[in-house]
C-alpha cells in the first residue's frame, strides 16, 4: 500500500478540517491538501514521473514541502528529501546520485541550485509551480507494494560519499504505528510544530498525524525560534514538537527567562543527540510530563528504542536516574541486542554493538552493495554505535559512532570537511573532530599541519573561505588549530581520541 492513502482517506473524513498552517494562519484544509497535492502528482504523471521514479525535495520547512512530497507519493514516485542547509554541490551531487528527473526548491535555494545541477527544478511561488497546480487532480494514487521505495534518506558514515538509505512504504507504516505503541498517541486535537528541518526527523513524524487528521504547523520564521514555539503551542495546544537535545535547553532557558511554562505543549520527542540527565531533569521540572525519547539512525528511521514519557517523567524508581539516562527499550516491531565484534549476543551489562532488526531496517543503500553488506550482517543493523543493556531491557549508549560529530542536532560527518580542507594548496594533513560545546552539543574542529609556514590567522581565513566554497555553512570547522604532526599508531592511523583528549581537556 502506497503510505500517501492516508491522506486521501483523511480528506474523506476531515474534508474541512484545518490542516496546514503558516504562523497562526490557516493555509489549508485537509481538502484542499489532498487536492494540491493530487493536482501536482498529475503535473509530475504528464511530465513523465513514473512509478519507482526519484523526485527531489530541497526546500525550507513551508507547507508547500508536505504537498510535494505527497504529490510525488501520489505519483508513486520516491522523495529524495536534502537538508536545505547543503552548498548546492552538495545537493547537487545527491540528486545525481538518487538519479533524480525532478526537484521541488524553495525560490531562495533555485537560483544556486540551477548553477549547480542539471535537474528539472519546479520552484514554489512561481508561475511554474501555479501551472502544476491548475492541473486536473490525478484519478488514483498509483499503487506501490509494501517493499517499494518510499523515501531515499542520504546519510553518510565517516568515510567517503553520503549514502542512500532505502525507506519503504512498510518502514515508514511500521514506524507510523509502533510510535503510537511505544511513545505517543496522535489525535485530531494535536498539532505537529515544525521547527526542525522535514529533510530530518521531524519530517518523519508528518504520516501519523496525517493519518490521524491533526494540524501542521510552520512557524513564519521556517525554523527554530523559541519564543516562537511557545507561543504557537500556546495558541494552538496540543502542541507535538521533535527536537534535538539542544534545542530543548535552549526551549528550557528561554522559557525559565521569561516566566513561560509551556501552555499548550504536549509532546518533545528529542532524539538526534545525547541528552544529559541533568538538562532533562531540568526541561521536566520546568514544562512537566511532555518528554518522550526515540533513538534511531536513518537506516533504521525513529524506529530502535524509546524511552517513555512515564520513564522519562519518573522519580520513584530505584534506578530512576540510570533509566534516564539510557535510550529507553526496544520498540515493538524490532529486535535489539547487545553483540560482541564476531556479532553474538553479549551478557546483561556488558558494552558491546547496538544491533537491531525487524521491519523498520532499511533492505540497504541505494545502489551501494559493499556497504550494505558491511552494515547489515545476517539479517542485524550493525549500528556502529556502542551500549550496554540492563537486566530490565533499557539501552544505555557508550558512544556513537566514534568520529561522528552532532551540532545542534544535525551530523557532520569529518572525512567530508577533511576532504574538502585537503583540496587547499597549504593543507599538508588534516584531522577533524568534535570539540564539546555548551549550547550546541559539539562543534568541528580542525588539527591542521601546513606545508609551509603561514601566518595562523591568514591561513585560518583561507581555509574558511575554501571550506565555503566547497560544503555548507554548517560543516565548516569552528576552531583551527596547527600542529606540526598528527598523532598516529604503529600502522599510521591517526589517533583521533588523542585529539579529542586535548580538547576536552582545554
Amino acid at each position: 500500500m502506497n503510505i500517501a492513502l492516508w491522506l486521501t482517506r483523511a480528506a474523506e473524513a476531515f474534508a474541512d478540517r484545518p490542516a496546514l498552517y503558516h504562523g497562526q494562519t490557516e493555509v489549508a484544509s485537509y481538502h484542499t491538501f489532498h487536492e494540491q497535492a493530487a493536482r501536482l502528482a498529475q503535473g509530475l504523471v504528464t511530465a513523465g514521473i513514473a512509478p519507482g521514479d526519484r523526485v527531489g525535495i530541497f526546500m525550507k520547512n513551508t507547507h508547500e514541502y508536505l504537498i510535494a512530497q505527497y504529490a510525488i507519493w501520489y505519483a508513486g514516485a520516491a522523495i529524495v528529501p536534502i537538508n536545505a542547509k547543503l552548498h548546492a554541490r552538495e545537493a547537487a551531487w545527491i540528486l545525481q546520485d538518487a538519479g533524480a528527473k525532478q526537484v521541488f526548491v524553495s525560490p531562495d535555494l533555485a537560483a544556486v541550485l540551477r548553477g549547480a545541477s542539471d535537474v528539472e527544478i519546479h520552484e514554489t511561488g512561481t508561475s511554474k509551480w501555479v501551472d502544476l497546480l491548475e492541473n486536473a487532480p490525478i484519478e488514483q494514487v498509483r499503487f506501490r507494494a509494501p517493499e517499494d521505495l518510499a523515501w531515499l534518506f542520504y546519510t553518510s558514515g565517516t568515510t567517503g560519499r553520503p549514502k542512500g538509505v532505502m525507506i519503504t512504504h512498510r518502514m515508514l507504516m511500521t514506524m507510523s504505528d509502533v510510535y503510537q505503541t511505544d511513545c505517543d498517541l496522535v489525535s485530531r486535537q494535536d498539532a505537529a510544530i515544525y521547527s526542525a528541518p522535514l529533510s530530518h526527523g521531524a519530517g518523519i513524524y508528518n504520516m501519523m498525524h496525517v493519518r490521524a487528521g491533526a494540524r501542521h504547523v510552520f512557524p513564519e520564521s521556517g525554523g527554530f525560534d523559541e519564543a516562537e514555539c511557545l507561543s504557537l503551542a500556546a495558541h494552538f495546544g496540543g502542541a507535538h514538537m521533535f527536537m534535538a537535545p539542544t534545542m530543548v535547553q535552549r526551549l528550557t532557558s528561554h522559557a525559565k527567562a521569561h516566566g513561560l511554562r509551556g501552555e499548550g505543549l504536549r509532546t518533545i520527542v528529542y532524539a538526534g543527540g545525547p541528552m544529559y540527565n541533568e538538562d532533562i531533569i531540568e526541561a521536566v521540572d520546568w514544562f512537566g510530563p511532555v518528554f518522550a525519547q526515540i533513538y534511531g539512525q536513518g537506516e533504521c528511521p525513529m524506529g530502535i528504542t524509546a524511552l517513555s514519557r512515564h520513564d522519562v517523567t519518573d522519580r520513584s524508581h530505584p534506578r530512576w536516574r540510570q533509566r534516564l539516562g539510557s535510550v529507553g527499550r526496544a520498540q515493538s516491531a524490532v529486535e535489539v541486542m547487545i553483540g560482541s565484534e564476531e556479532g553474538t549476543a553479549l551478557p546483561v551489562g556488558e558494552t558491546g554493538e547496538i544491533m537491531v532488526r525487524g521491519d523498520m531496517v532499511m533492505p540497504g543503500y541505494w545502489q551501494n552493495p559493499k556497504a550494505t553488506a558491511k552494515t547489515i550482517v545476517n539479517g542485524w543493523l550493525m549500528t556502529g554505535d556502542m551500549g550496554s543493556m540492563d537486566e530490565d531491557g533499557y539501552v544505555t549508549m557508550k558512544d556513537r559512532s566514534k568520529d561522528l560529530i552532532i551540532s545542534g542536532g544535525t551530523n557532520i560527518y569529518p572525512r567530508e570537511v577533511e576532504e574538502a580542507l585537503l583540496t587547499h594548496p597549504d593543507v599538508a594533513e588534516v584531522a577533524v573532530v568534535a570539540k564539546p560545546h555548551p549550547e550546541w552539543g559539539e562543534e568541528v574542529a580542525a588539527f591542521v599541519v601546513p606545508k609551509g609556514k603561514q601566518v595562523d590567522e591568514v591561513l585560518f581565513a583561507a581555509l574558511d573561505a575554501h571550506c565555503l566554497s566547497m560544503i555548507a555553512r554548517f560543516k565548516r570547522p569552528k576552531h583551527y588549530f596547527v600542529v606540526p604532526e598528527l598523532p598516529k599508531n604503529n600502522y599510521g592511523k591517526v589517533l583521533k581520541t588523542e585529539l579529542r583528549a586535548s580538547l576536552s581537556s582545554e
